[in-house]
């Protein structure tokens, strides 16, 4: 039997300029998030869908990110879908689903 791979590819529009978080290990970690949309047709007229898609990154892709993306910015990325659960401040538990990029190309050429 082979084996599933978690795989996610999209090409979307960066919604915010990429948020830096650095530990104090040295890690270092960028947050944005992508928007991506759809066309359709329902009852003979075109509707658009726009889903936004929460995205991290580690490392040298976090820097490469930080330097070289901003808000407006057309990108194609890969990666792995991640769920994970939080406690928020209220002490209510949360659930996330994340794309984890581990390969990014900017699209666009506008800064």
């Amino acid at each position: 039997m082979s084996q599933i791979k978690n795989n996610v590819q999209l090409i979307g529009y960066v919604g915010k300029d990429p948020e830096m978080i650095s530990f104090n290990s040295d890690k270092k970690l960028v947050k944005m998030s992508i928007a991506t949309s759809d066309s359709y047709q329902k009852n003979g007229e075109w509707k658009n869908e726009t889903q936004w898609h929460n995205v991290v990154a580690w490392g040298r892709t976090a820097d490469y990110i930080h330097q070289n993306v901003k808000k407006g910015n057309e990108v194609a990325l890969m990666g792995k879908l991640n769920h994970r659960s939080y406690e928020n401040k209220e002490g209510q538990t949360q659930s996330i689903t994340e794309i984890v990029v581990n390969e990014l190309v900017k699209i666009s050429k506008n800064t």
